[in-house]
């Protein structure tokens, strides 16, 4: 189970405790309630107290972004706090594609309201896609967001690197690449994350899996990624150096999804490493002792092997450097769920149907302490709604929401449930 956070009275950070005492806190009315996602209680009274280094670590993703709280204590080093941190880069990227198509129709029904712009942007140095600028901006949000609740005292952080093009042909001709103990890890990790840690052919799931080669070298197939999957045990016997066509003609709809997914390009694989160095440098900025490993995450997947873990982003966190290898993870732990939902849009003004403005641009992202995105409480009072709401403001609907809770009379009042 995860620690509670503790602030003393002047909401400086305590050592995390336990829920069962946090619970006997608040029900003697030594605390109160601070936040609730994630959990934090406050002292009423106490200022100050002892402290033990506690270490933040993050297994930086392109999809999920494990953190981890490890405190080093004199009986050793224990997983005190996990999450999961949850991207929207994907979303992003579809949201600035459907704001092109629509700048784009508008200009060629020759509308054009100004004159064309060509070669007059620049961008400054070390510039990244909005898509993957999120993904380290997250990141240092929630650096943000603990360094508040918890008293830390070092950062570690896993900078993958990814070598695509051993990855793309792993017999490459030239300089041989060094060989160790980790020497196979690389591509494995990759292909467990490509075929989503099931059997291609069956879909078993929590079994050994082999790499397959979908066309048999035996009848020309090659090691690229592209022609590799993974296969359970009975399955890759079962197939041996057939035509996948044949050994699946009977189900032509997962022979449609291999085929699809074998040729899938190596969109997280670049995401993260575009990524590597704005998370790092994001993390430099707090005044804080950082480790930051550089390795295709063969290391960590190592320490976790080795310790006898399954495999999640938060668990990859916590085994992350030299103080991975002896991490301990209580079994009764669980992960926080993070859900990037954004603050707002980068669009200033909404289009209508044919492409033109149909909002004025956004003066303000914050408006009576509300913003998009915010988890509030609705108590209604009056009328036909009566009850108590909670769920995320809009974008749309936070002036709305904000008018009808400044109306007194209709008997709504709205807080933030943080």
């Amino acid at each position: 189970m995860r620690r509670v956070f503790v602030l003393d009275r002047n909401k400086k950070p305590l050592m995390p405790c336990h829920p069962a005492r946090a619970r006997k806190l608040l029900k003697n009315g030594k605390a109160a309630v601070y936040r609730r996602y994630p959990f934090t209680i406050i002292m009423k009274c106490r200022v100050g107290g002892d402290l033990q280094p506690i270490e933040i670590k993050f297994d930086p993703g392109s999809r999920t972004t494990g953190i981890a709280l490890v405190g080093h204590f004199e009986r050793g080093s224990e997983v005190i706090w996990a999450g999961n941190l949850n991207h929207r880069g994907l979303q992003i990227k579809r949201n600035l594609d459907s704001r092109r198509a629509v700048r784009r129709s508008r200009r060629n029904r020759k509308t054009r309201y100004r004159p064309a712009r060509f070669n007059n942007r620049q961008r400054p140095q070390g510039w990244l896609p909005p898509s993957l600028r999120s993904r380290a901006d997250n990141v240092k949000n929630w650096m943000l967001k603990l360094a508040r609740l918890a008293p830390l005292t070092q950062i570690a952080v896993e900078i993958v690197r990814f070598d695509t093009q051993k990855i793309q042909n792993p017999e490459i001709s030239g300089i041989e690449y060094q060989q160790g103990e980790l020497a196979g890890y690389e591509l494995r990790e990759y292909l467990l994350e490509k075929w989503d840690r099931e059997c291609a052919y069956c879909g078993a799931k929590n079994v050994p899996l082999e790499i397959e080669h979908i066309q048999a070298r035996s009848k020309g197939g090659s090691d690229r990624v592209s022609n590799l999957t993974l296969a359970c045990t009975e399955c890759n016997i079962n197939k041996g150096n057939k035509d996948i066509k044949e050994f699946l003609k009977c189900k032509p709809k997962r022979l449609k999804k291999i085929q699809a997914q074998a040729k899938a390009p190596l969109k997280d694989t670049a995401a993260v490493n575009a990524t590597r160095y704005a998370t790092g440098n994001a993390l430099k900025g707090f005044d804080l002792p950082i480790t930051i490993t550089f390795s295709s995450g063969g290391r960590t997947k190592f320490n976790r092997v080795k310790l006898g873990y399954s495999k999640d982003h938060w668990i990859d966190a916590a085994c992350v450097g030299e103080s991975g290898a002896q991490v301990v993870i209580p079994p009764a732990i669980t992960p926080l769920i993070i859900t990037a939902k954004g603050r707002g849009s980068r669009q200033k003004c909404s289009m209508n149907q044919y492409g033109f403005p149909r909002t004025g641009p956004k003066k303000h992202k914050r408006v009576k302490g509300f913003q998009t995105g915010d988890i509030v409480k609705a108590v209604v009072t009056k009328g036909k709604k009566i009850g108590t709401y909670i769920g995320r403001v809009a974008e749309q609907g936070a002036v709305l929401i904000l008018e009808l809770a400044k109306r007194k009379f209709l008997g709504f009042h709205i807080s933030i449930a943080n």
